[in-house]
């Protein structure tokens, strides 16, 4: 129940012609407190539930549970979600050993790109692409469920 990610800008849409995989995500949160935050989301057609706790100081890692829900129940919940709905696109794209996450936002935070890479460890190595921009691993502002109250647009 550990998640450990790395977060990086996108400076170019390479990314888009090696993507496996595409899925329309919307969510919202029901809980953004500092502490630990509780999303709602629904991607694709199914509905999850996530709990997540405070990142540790390098912003790699932190406990998170999800939950796979009933989409009807996912969409009642974002009726309850606190403001600011989180609306985007993830691109999958392999690379080495690693699939990395690209999320293309829209809505108020449209024009914000930002890829994640799962690991296993914090020091583990991985094959960088040649799209892949600044890292922002642990800059609270590119947490979803801070642009959900401080939108891109807003920057």
């Amino acid at each position: 129940m550990q998640e450990i990610e790395r977060k990086f800008l996108v400076k170019e849409s390479g990314y888009k012609t090696n993507a496996f995989k595409q899925t329309r995500i919307t969510q919202g949160f029901l809980n953004t407190h500092p502490e630990r935050t509780v999303r709602v989301r629904i991607k694709g057609n199914s509905g999850f539930i996530t709990v997540k706790g405070k990142s540790n100081q390098s912003g790699t890692s932190r406990f998170e549970w999800e939950k796979e829900i009933v989409l009807a129940e996912a969409e009642a919940l974002l009726q309850l979600c606190e403001t600011g709905v989180i609306e985007k696109i993830r691109y999958e794209v392999k690379s080495g050993q690693h699939i990395f996450e690209i999320d293309e936002f829209y809505g108020n935070n449209q024009g914000l790109i930002v890829a994640e890479v799962e690991l296993t460890v914090e020091n583990e190595s991985f094959l960088k692409p040649n799209w892949l921009g600044e890292e922002v691993t642990g800059n609270i502002k590119y947490y979803n469920s801070q642009l959900s109250k401080k939108p891109f647009k807003d920057w």
